[in-house]
């Protein structure tokens, strides 16, 4: 029998440098869908990011994806939130808008390593026995 996992998903190696290009690359491919989305009239300023900071997470490890929000937030702040490629003071909304995001990603990047040491932890073939197991009743 099979075990499931993601075994055909490419994983990159923690804080080496192909992990941070890729979340680089990820940031990019983010914006430019964001940037779509607004063209379209969507008003949610982090929604393209999010589920890409998931999927980095898995695949090149929890620093790749911190940096990758940390990359982000002025990002968004510059193109997306209006006035349009400018740095102006934010409003209270969008200030909200950040801290959020940045409570989500912390969420996601901690879910998201913690699937990867599990994916690590069932290839090299689960928890093993020791012996005796705590919920067995010897009597």
């Amino acid at each position: 029998m099979r075990r499931a996992g993601l075994d055909g998903v490419p994983r990159v190696r923690p804080w080496s440098w192909q992990a941070f290009l890729l979340g680089f690359v990820v940031v990019a491919m983010s914006a430019v869908l964001q940037g779509a989305c607004v063209a379209l009239g969507a008003k949610l300023y982090f929604a393209a990011f999010l589920p890409s900071l998931f999927v980095l997470g898995i695949i090149a490890g929890a620093p790749a994806a911190a940096f990758a929000a940390l990359l982000t937030i002025p990002l968004v702040w510059w193109a997306f939130i209006p006035p349009f490629f400018q740095f102006t003071p934010l409003s209270s909304a969008s200030a909200d808008s950040i801290n959020l995001f940045c409570l989500l990603a912390v969420l996601l990047i901690g879910l998201a390593d913690l699937c990867r040491e599990t994916m690590a932890m069932i290839s090299r073939g689960g928890l093993k026995p020791s012996g005796e197991s705590a919920a067995t009743n010897s009597q």
